[in-house]
């Protein structure tokens, strides 16, 4: 860090020498312009370019190799990094098939904000549409945590019974189009946006600006929402194990599952209020709740491998996503209290 002495020139004009290495660095002569952006964390960036944030502007990628898989993992990749534009190019001369054509569109529609603008035989151009002052990361929080709780409250009904003390059961259409995989996917996408986000504003620090938030609230949301993105994930999991079960799974167990499945949805949604609030009393309540949760499917799982019911082993693992998803709770509730104590709180 360098300090410099404010001077005043003229009636209304302040100046700042600045150092002469960095200007020898970048090139800079007397009398060239440079170029000033304010910040609402009360920073006053000084560069060289002509914007911030000018390399995320728009990218020309040319795919190593034509299939599908390629397609889908360089757009996802460049989407995730923030561009504004992306250009796919079809290996030398060949031209992008049908398949990937389709793999674009299918993975355009999955990203919030994209859109494809143009197509020709060797490429295909996607933008970004949403404008960073459109997003609220508060309220993109708040509906990961909704999809993800949600996604976990239907995959443990569908462990537990139905009204007549059975598992409830699925046909084989319900299967093949599973709710639950429809919700994990909306889950991905807004880990996804907030993401890119978050990677956009280590080049453009005009991000943060339009997103209305400070970069470590920015950052502390990200964080919070890859555990909501693990809970989902264990939801999807839990619902898996679901489908596998027999239907004539002793009821002991499962009754004892509920209130377990409801204490980690609880320690969830009690951290992630703390996490948006920056409640450090809250936070602390999720964690004591966190160790009650695991220490209860500790118990419950000991008692599982003794009475050895029909299952068991399914039902195991079902606990095992139940603790995870309360540690998930838990890693989210040290991010509150993180936050809590940090300068800028």
């Amino acid at each position: 860090m360098e300090t410099r002495k404010l001077q005043k020139v003229g009636g209304s004009t302040y100046s700042v020498s600045l150092p002469k290495e960095w200007a020898t660095d970048h090139h800079l002569e007397a009398g060239m312009p440079i170029h000033l952006y304010p910040h609402t964390d009360g920073s006053l960036v000084v560069r060289s370019a002509a914007q911030d944030g000018e390399p995320l502007g728009a990218t020309t990628i040319t795919l190593p190799s034509a299939d599908t898989d390629a397609v889908e993992r360089t757009l996802r990749a460049a989407y995730v990094v923030g561009y504004d534009a992306v250009t796919l190019v079809a290996p030398e001369g060949a031209e992008l098939t049908a398949d990937e054509r389709r793999a674009a569109r299918r993975l355009v529609r999955s990203m919030v904000g994209l859109s494809v603008v143009e197509e020709m035989p060797d490429r295909i151009t996607v933008e970004n549409l949403l404008d960073a002052a459109e997003v609220s990361i508060r309220q993109s929080v708040i509906q990961l945590q909704f999809t993800a709780l949600s996604m976990q409250r239907t995959a443990v009904e569908r462990v537990t019974c139905d009204a007549d003390g059975g598992v409830a059961q699925r046909t084989p259409d319900e299967t093949a189009a599973d709710p639950l995989d429809e919700r994990d996917d909306e889950a991905d996408r807004l880990f996804e946006m907030l993401t890119r986000h978050a990677n956009r504003s280590l080049v453009d620090f005009e991000e943060v600006d339009a997103l209305d938030v400070r970069r470590s609230e920015l950052f502390d949301a990200l964080v919070v929402a890859r555990q909501l993105e693990r809970v989902a994930d264990h939801a999807v999991r839990i619902g898996s194990l679901a489908d596998r079960m027999d239907a004539a799974v002793d009821d002991g167990p499962l009754a004892e599952l509920r209130p377990l499945a409801d204490a980690a949805r609880g320690v969830v949604e009690t951290a992630t209020t703390a996490a948006l609030d920056g409640s450090a009393e809250r936070a602390h309540e999720a964690l004591d709740r966190r160790d009650r949760v695991v220490d209860d499917v500790r118990a419950l799982d000991q008692a599982l491998f003794e009475r050895a019911p029909p299952d068991a082993y399914a039902l195991s693992r079902v606990l095992a996503s139940l603790a995870r998803t309360a540690e998930c709770g838990g890693n989210v509730a040290r991010v509150a209290l993180r936050a809590s104590v940090r300068p800028d709180a």
